[in-house]
């Protein structure tokens, strides 16, 4: 049961393995939303890569999540700030979303056998899940652009910490063990570990600072977001 982490998703090609269940992160804002979604009773998310497929979705009456650099896109019914979903007009919907990053990291990584949805929010069913499952692990962080980030890293650590020295994973690679080391210097205060990240820093200028606070709280929903054909779906 081998752990690799893999910090954008542009790299993902270099990580695949078919024996791999995949934990897609973007914690800043993606999975956290869509994991506050499930347990906020949705039924069913469709991850879509471009704003034209969701608004194509958009124009078959689907509710559709539309964010852009941290913004929600005008016209469309919500964004990716978890709040959005903490109310009776999600229950039971199928809702469409598109993300700068998380989705990207969804679709980078659909050769995969499994996805599912990690973040802070989830930590122990995603660690119960993947000791369950006695599989190969491979986390894709969803990052910037493509580019490398700390929040999405430091979970990634988490979880390969517990795996690895609770439940016998093994690692022999440098990004999760330089992942294990990061959450190692800031698990006892995430939030003020990010204070300088460009992300957090991003998100406070459109005066976000409740939306990060709640993202780094851990185990406030217990739900595994998964991913069945071409929609995700809760476990």
């Amino acid at each position: 049961m081998n752990i690799e982490v893999c910090f954008t998703p542009q790299a993902y090609p270099l990580f695949h393995n078919p024996n791999s269940i995949v934990v897609v992160i973007d914690i800043l804002r993606a999975t956290s939303a869509i994991t506050t979604a499930f347990f906020n009773g949705v039924s069913k998310m469709i991850p879509v890569a471009t704003v034209e497929e969701a608004a194509s979705y958009k124009h078959q009456g689907y509710m559709v999540a539309a964010e852009r650099n941290g913004e929600i896109l005008e016209g469309f019914d919500l964004g990716n700030s978890p709040f959005g979903y903490m109310n009776a007009k999600v229950k039971g919907k199928t809702i469409v979303i598109t993300t700068t990053n998380g989705t990207q990291a969804i679709e980078a990584s659909k050769q995969a056998k499994k996805i599912i949805i990690g973040s802070f929010l989830n930590q122990d069913s995603v660690i119960d899940y993947l000791r369950k499952e006695k599989k190969d692990v491979l986390f894709v962080c969803a990052g910037w652009k493509n580019k490398f980030n700390m929040e999405d890293t430091l979970f990634a650590g988490a979880i390969a910490h517990d795996l690895i020295y609770k439940y016998d994973f093994t690692t022999s690679c440098d990004s999760t063990l330089s992942a294990i080391h990061l959450h190692s210097l800031a698990k006892h205060n995430l939030y003020g570990f990010l204070s300088n990240s460009s992300h957090r820093n991003r998100l406070a200028k459109l005066d976000l600072e409740r939306d990060i606070k709640y993202c780094l709280t851990p185990n406030q929903c217990p739900v595994i977001p998964i991913m069945e054909g071409n929609f995700l779906v809760k476990a």
